[in-house]
C-alpha cells in the first residue's frame, strides 16, 4: 500500500511537479470537458488544467484567500515518487464537510486501493464530502459510500449524504486562464500549424462532446432520481 501524506502547507517542489505532470497527463479523466488527445485543442486545456491546479497548490500557502489540503500518496519503496494525489477545499462554515476538486493516480498503480486510501483519508477528516465525476465512474463512488444527488455540468453531482453542505466552498477565479497570453500563443500556434478550418472543426467537435455529456449526465440523474436534476 502506499504512504499517505497530508498537506495544509505547500508541498515540496519535487512533489508538486510530479503532481502537475500527473494533471497533464491525464486531462482527459481529470477535466469537466474530458476533451480527448486526438481533439486538437487537446493542447490548450493541458495547460489550462495544469496551470489552474498550480494556483491551487500555491493557494495551500493561504495566501489566495482559500482553504485548500493535499493528499499525496507515494511509493513505499521509493517515497520521492508520486504516485497518487487529492486535492479538496475545506468548506466555509461547515467544519465537517469538503469539495473533492481533482484526483488522479498513475496508470501503473491504478487497482491498487491507492484511490480508494486517498478518498478515505479526506472522508476521515471530512465526512461530508462531495464531488462531481463522469457517468461511468458512479459505481466505483458508490463503492466509496457516495451517492448520486444532483447534476454539475456535464458531470454527475455526488456526496456522502443525501444533501449537500449549506457552507460556502472558497475557488479560485481561473476563468481568465482561456483569455491569457499563454493560451493564445498555443492556440496560435495551433492555427499556424493545422489551419483556421482545421481549428474550427476540433472546436465543433469539442462543442458536440459536451452537449453530448452534459445530455447523459443530465438522463443519467434523471433516471437515478426519478426527477428533473437538482
Amino acid at each position: 500500500m502506499p504512504q499517505i501524506t497530508h498537506f495544509k502547507t505547500p508541498c515540496p517542489e519535487h512533489l508538486s511537479s510530479q503532481i502537475l505532470q500527473m494533471v497533464v497527463d491525464n486531462l482527459t479523466d481529470i477535466s469537466m470537458v474530458a476533451i480527448p488527445p486526438s481533439n486538437l485543442l487537446y493542447n490548450v486545456y493541458q495547460y489550462a488544467i495544469g496551470y489552474e491546479v498550480h494556483l491551487y497548490l500555491e493557494a495551500l500557502s493561504g495566501a489566495k484567500g482559500i482553504a485548500v489540503e493535499l493528499i499525496v500518496a507515494t511509493d513505499v519503496d521509493d517515497p520521492e515518487t508520486v504516485i497518487g494525489f487529492l486535492l479538496y477545499l475545506p468548506i466555509q462554515d461547515d467544519p465537517e464537510a469538503c469539495g473533492l476538486a481533482y484526483m488522479a493516480v498513475q496508470a501503473g498503480h491504478r487497482r491498487q486501493g491507492v484511490a480508494r486510501k486517498m478518498l478515505r483519508e479526506m472522508v476521515g477528516r471530512y465526512p461530508h464530502a462531495e464531488l462531481t465525476c463522469a457517468v461511468a465512474k458512479v459505481p466505483w463512488f458508490e463503492s466509496m459510500g457516495f451517492e448520486v444527488v444532483g447534476v454539475r455540468g456535464t458531470q454527475v453531482l455526488m456526496n456522502t449524504r443525501d444533501h449537500r453542505s449549506g457552507g460556502l466552498m472558497g475557488l479560485l477565479d481561473v476563468a481568465s486562464i482561456y483569455s491569457s497570453l499563454e493560451v493564445r500563443q498555443i492556440h496560435t500556434y495551433l492555427l499556424q500549424k493545422h489551419g483556421k478550418r482545421a481549428m474550427l472543426d476540433a472546436e465543433k467537435q469539442r462543442d458536440r462532446h459536451l452537449d453530448q455529456l452534459t445530455y447523459k449526465a443530465n438522463e443519467f440523474v434523471r433516471e437515478r432520481l426519478g426527477e428533473s436534476p437538482r
